[in-house]
């Protein structure tokens, strides 16, 4: 058993934390402070250190030369990803910025501990293979062990052998999906297959950094470039030298950053940002987006010659609707994994929440399902899972346990009345909750709240069409 330990001086955040790693059969120790892991704890003695990058006393960076050697996780916030960039430089095996959600957070976690075993055990191994772990279960299937992504269905196992051709080679990929079909984690296939396996992926949600920092996040500055430069700092392009770069909606970023990311792809250099002086870089960039970038290009809001640059290997992700018995399979898994979470074994479907599985269209794709199972998981009060606590609007009686073809999107306007949230859909409780709320919360809370990340919000507004208020603060 892996034996972690957590430095953080939130208390309700490192008791949270902790209850998540060890339902995940992880031995987990806690301090709230770099002076007290010091005191109690021999820290090289650890498998893993999870710790705040902002520490009362000293920073957590302090731990990665306290740590001898043994891995160190910095956990900071969007707000503060120079900084994270600064601590890998130091040292740190990675970063995860705050919110993160569950999934995010064990997925790193195995990953990094999969690693370390695979370079005691093989140290000259070139090759790796995904992490299998409790986090990544749900995603992995017999059929496509080593890529981790559940799925049988043609077009995913078309997608599969795609990526196992593509993977070993450096070309630039456009990973093209609805909202919450999982292309991060098909990015990550793609890193984890190829010869930078053992370098650094730098992941960035191009939407969740405002644009008047987007350049500077990407290539770093110079001290004085702007107001409040008081220090020069690389970008989140330096810090993936030698790796990958995995921008996902990039079909949101400004066309100054645009041409930016155009010289890096044409020249392999990049030129922070009140520079004169460019540097080479090796980065392989993998890009995500739900939007139709040709179009977008036609219309003038993205460079056509950046588009060509970026499409050089194309794959589809198809939606949750056109994927056939997947659904259900992938239903189960993060059942099981809840189950796991809660210590409820015995959690299982009806039959006839297994036909609302099926048949509906999951227009949030994967993660609408598993938000779906997770709060229908926690509102149960038996061992099975019936198709009401699902909260999906579809009339049961009309449906054949034969019958496999999607039925059609729903079509009906969301309700403004006040009724109970219970007799709501999932889209429909999580529309009324932002616009009751988003007036007097901030953006992170309205995500901690929901139990989502701010991605996963700002991905559900576009798709919703629930504007953001001009006034909001960005928490």
């Amino acid at each position: 058993m892996s034996h972690i330990l957590i430095v953080e001086d939130e208390t309700i955040i490192r008791s949270a934390l902790r209850r998540l790693l060890e339902r995940n059969q992880y031995e987990v120790s806690e301090a709230g402070s770099v002076q007290e892991a010091q005191e109690r704890f021999s820290i090289p003695g650890f498998d893993l250190i999870v710790s705040d990058l902002r520490l009362p006393g000293a920073p957590g960076t302090e731990l990665i030369k306290l740590a001898e050697g043994t891995p160190v996780l910095i956990m900071t916030s969007y707000a503060s990803l120079r900084s994270a960039v600064d601590s890998m430089k130091m040292g740190a095996v990675d970063y995860i910025a705050k919110p993160f959600d569950h999934d995010e957070m064990l997925q790193t976690v195995a990953r990094i501990l999969t690693d370390r075993q695979q370079a005691a055990a093989t140290p000259a191994a070139v090759s790796r293979s995904a992490a299998t772990s409790p986090a990544s279960a749900a995603h992995d299937g017999s059929a496509s062990g080593e890529i981790g992504i559940i799925g049988r269905c043609g077009p995913m196992q078309d997608l599969f052998g795609k990526i196992r051709k593509v993977a070993p080679t450096d070309s630039n990929v456009l990973i093209q999906g609805e909202s919450g079909t999982g292309k991060e984690l098909v990015a990550r296939a793609l890193h984890n297959l190829s010869r930078r396996a053992k370098a650094t992926m730098i992941s960035v949600n191009c939407a969740a950094i405002p644009e008047s920092l987007i350049e500077s996040e990407l290539f770093g500055h110079e001290k004085g470039a702007f107001t409040g430069a008081s220090a020069g700092r690389a970008g989140l392009v330096e810090a993936a030298d030698g790796g990958t770069l995995f921008l996902d909606e990039i079909g949101e970023l400004p066309l100054e950053a645009q041409a930016r990311l155009l010289r890096v792809l044409q020249e392999g250099e990049i030129r922070r940002v009140g520079s004169t002086q460019s540097q080479k870089v090796d980065v392989r960039l993998i890009a995500a987006t739900h939007r139709d970038l040709k179009t977008l290009a036609k219309n003038g809001q993205f460079r056509e010659d950046l588009y060509y640059r970026l499409h050089v290997i194309a794959l589809k992700l198809p939606p949750l609707r056109e994927r056939g018995s997947d659904v259900l399979e992938i239903a189960k898994a993060f059942l099981a994994r809840q189950g796991d979470r809660m210590a409820r074994e015995d959690l299982h479907f009806s039959r006839e929440a297994e036909q609302a599985v099926r048949h509906y269209t999951w227009p949030g794709n994967v993660r609408e399902l598993e938000n779906a199972i997770e709060r229908a998981a926690i509102l149960s009060d038996s061992e099975e899972i019936s198709a009401e606590l699902l909260g999906i609007d579809i009339e049961l009686d009309n449906l054949d346990d034969d019958f496999d073809e999607p039925c059609a999107p729903l079509g009906a306007p969301i309700s403004t009345s006040n009724e109970p949230t219970e007799d709501l859909s999932l889209e429909d409780y999580f529309q009324h909750f932002v616009l009751e709320h988003q007036d007097h919360m901030t953006e992170t809370e309205l995500a901690r709240k929901l139990g989502i990340s701010r991605k996963c919000l700002w991905e559900r507004r576009q798709r919703l069409g629930i504007p953001r208020r001009k006034s909001a603060t960005a928490g």
